[in-house]
């Protein structure tokens, strides 16, 4: 039978997390899916992880590829998809057993909308729910998202207005999503669907405290991109302003 729903899990050296990732998608009160887990080339043991959950469930498949880090992940992952809506977890979080109908319920019902997003938790390294995410707070707004990435963290997509936005840009940096839903906004009507339905979990290795300058400029040039296909590159321009903030922490922590 043909899945409606693809979900996808890029992974690299998630070995920690990844159970209840996969867990979480299994759980889902929504049957038809598939699970498709792309390993992006990990040393640790998440290829085995996956591949035990592959054997039991007929409904994921793992793809163990070389490393070429996330966004060439997503995109050779999205490739593979065959559901009629498309999403993403990260390794590291979790999604409510109702997330998965819930979204598509939205989409079934109303056409015109091609991408919804849920409100989303904050957890810790051992699940701990430390607050509501700040993101999901921000009222939805085509033109704000051009400075607030409020479309966070979990979304399904129509499969067709994913391909129509051209999907994973290869060239988009760490900034792969946000660029994404901006090309997305563009195209179709965005639906925020405020239910707490993700789990986004802060830990030491996630990639926006490695890798935050990055991420920071990836984004940038996502933006720079969608004001000059708004036409409105010729009156704006990005500026960004990185602030430095520090503090103590004792040894050992």
């Amino acid at each position: 039978m043909q899945p409606i729903i693809s979900i996808v899990i890029p992974v690299y050296n998630r070995e920690d997390y990844l159970k209840i990732a996969i867990e979480s998608v299994l759980r889902q009160s929504f049957t038809n899916f598939e699970l498709i887990i792309w390993d992006d080339g990990s040393t640790d043991n998440s290829v085995e992880i996956a591949s035990q959950y592959a054997q039991k469930d007929k409904r994921v498949k793992v793809i163990a590829a070389r490393h070429q880090g996330q966004t060439l992940s997503l995109k050779g992952a999205f490739s593979i998809c065959s559901g009629k809506y498309l999403g993403w977890i990260d390794s590291d979080d979790l999604i409510a057993p109702n997330t998965l109908i819930e979204t598509a319920n939205i989409c079934e019902n109303n056409s015109e909308i091609g991408l919804v997003y849920t409100d989303y938790l904050l957890i810790d390294k051992d699940n701990k729910v430390l607050g509501k995410g700040t993101r999901c707070q921000i009222p939805y707004s085509k033109d704000r998202l051009l400075v607030d990435f409020m479309t966070f963290h979990f979304r399904l997509m129509r499969r067709e207005v994913f391909e129509q936005a051209g999907g994973i840009d290869e060239n988009s940096g760490l900034a792969q999503d946000y660029d994404l839903c901006l090309r997305l906004s563009e195209i179709t009507q965005v639906h925020h669907l405020k239910q707490s339905l993700y789990y986004h979990r802060k830990h030491s290795g996630n990639i926006s405290n490695n890798k935050r300058v990055e991420l920071i400029y990836s984004s940038q040039n996502a933006i720079a991109r969608a004001l000059q296909r708004r036409g409105l590159d010729e009156d704006y321009e990005i500026k960004v302003e990185i602030i430095g903030k520090y503090y103590l922490e004792k040894k050992g922590n």
